[in-house]
C-alpha cells in the first residue's frame, strides 16, 4: 500500500505543475494575469482556435487526474492505510 501512496504523491506533484502550465498558457481575456505575463505575445501565439480547444481538453484531463490524486490521499489518510 505504500508504493500506491508514494505513486499518487507523485502523480499530485506532477499534476500540480502541469495544471499551474497548462492555465497559464491559456489565452487572456483582457486585465488578467496573463496579460502581466506577457499577454501580447502569448496571444497571438494562441489565435488558433483548435490549438485553444485541445488546450482547454488537456488542462481538464490534467484537472480531472489532480481531484482524484487528492481525493485518493484523502482517503488513504482518512482510513489509515499509510
Amino acid at each position: 500500500m505504500e508504493i500506491l501512496y508514494i505513486t499518487v504523491q507523485v502523480a499530485l506533484a506532477l499534476t500540480s505543475i502541469l495544471l499551474t502550465m497548462t492555465i497559464l498558457l491559456h489565452r487572456g481575456r483582457g486585465g488578467g494575469l496573463s496579460d502581466m505575463f506577457g499577454g501580447g505575445v502569448t496571444s497571438n501565439l494562441g489565435s488558433s482556435g483548435v490549438a485553444e480547444r485541445n488546450l482547454n481538453r488537456l488542462t481538464i484531463v490534467i484537472a480531472i487526474i489532480w481531484f482524484l490524486a487528492v481525493v485518493t490521499i484523502g482517503l488513504f489518510t482518512r482510513f489509515g492505510l499509510v
